[in-house]
């Protein structure tokens, strides 16, 4: 008679779940910087292989069906086989459930924080006025003005920004401008426009809010550029040489009791046609060196609000 008859292993079997957890998570990770789409995936997969994982281990394991049973062999009886079996739920069972759990509450109350802080601040308080910049009369048709303000003056100096203004006359019944930022679209370095400066003719202005603006007559202007690592752009903003991956930014506006207004910037990835006329390729706004368009676009996250 073989000693080992009728014993059983108490090993438990090899399970998938694990994996499909791990791989979920790595998927959420790449998601992170590629596109949320990628993170919503990932995090379906790894509830749904968590899950099927915590469902195992509470004692349910999954089998496929089993084949039918081989007749009954002289033995104890049934109520006897169940006395020596006893409970469904093993210690070890429940020492391997109990530990998962506190291992997740603890690895929950770990890493929810920091990423709390780290992803959500940025989506909150993200308020934004607009700026006035003066007259539209202290903007002669076809000529630029460069022209220094404050995007938010409780914070001070911190917040100035430089901005290209260019009036292109009417489009229709209402006045159109091209509003050009400095921001290189390569580092975030300050472009110059490729022009005559008048700094002797600097104006001042203070608006219907009390700020200050500056604004500084350039003539002849064919284009700009950066004087750091040599982006060249033309006088729409397109990029014409260097290493920048699209077009400068512009900023929306707006005019109010004839005075212009200054709104949210946006990203470019190219302009075609030129002045009132321009059909601008506008994209939410987005960091120096990231794409907007073509195919390497997949490589940059969503941007938080700004």
């Amino acid at each position: 008679m073989d000693p080992k008859q009728g014993e059983h292993s108490s090993a438990p079997s090899q399970s998938v779940w694990p994996v499909g957890v791990a791989a979920g998570v790595a998927c959420v990770l790449v998601g992170l910087i590629i596109s949320w789409w990628v993170v919503a995936i990932g995090g379906g997969v790894t509830l749904v292989f968590g899950f099927l994982w915590l469902y195992e281990l509470s004692g349910h394991r999954l089998r496929l069906p089993a084949p039918p049973p081989a007749p009954p062999k002289p033995g104890p009886s049934a109520s006897a086989v169940r006395r020596l079996e006893g409970p469904s739920t093993t210690r070890q069972g429940f020492l391997s459930g109990a530990t998962l759990g506190l291992g997740a509450v603890i690895g929950g109350a770990v890493t929810v924080p920091p990423v709390f802080l780290a992803i959500v601040p940025p989506f909150l308080k993200q308020g934004h006025k607009d700026v006035d910049v003066g007259p539209i009369s202290d903007f002669p048709q076809g000529e630029w003005r460069i022209a220094t303000f404050l995007l938010d003056p409780s914070q001070g100096e911190v917040s100035r920004r430089t901005a290209y203004i260019r009036y292109n006359g009417l489009l229709g019944r209402q006045p159109s401008f091209t509003i050009i930022s400095n921001r290189c679209a390569h580092l975030g370095c300050p472009v110059q426009p490729l022009g005559l400066v008048q700094d002797a003719q600097k104006k001042e202005i203070r608006t219907s809010h009390g700020e200050v603006v500056d604004l500084i007559p350039v003539l002849a202007v064919s284009g700009f550029s950066c004087p750091c690592h040599g982006g060249a752009y033309d006088e729409e903003g397109n990029r014409t040489a260097g290493p920048p991956v699209r077009g400068l930014d512009r900023y929306e506006f707006s005019i109010r009791n004839g005075h212009l207004f200054i709104g949210r910037n946006y990203s470019v990835s190219h302009v075609d046609d030129t002045g009132a006329n321009a059909k601008i390729h506008k994209y939410d706004l987005t960091g120096p060196g990231q794409h907007v368009d073509g195919w390497e676009q997949i490589f940059y996250p969503v941007q938080p609000p700004h």
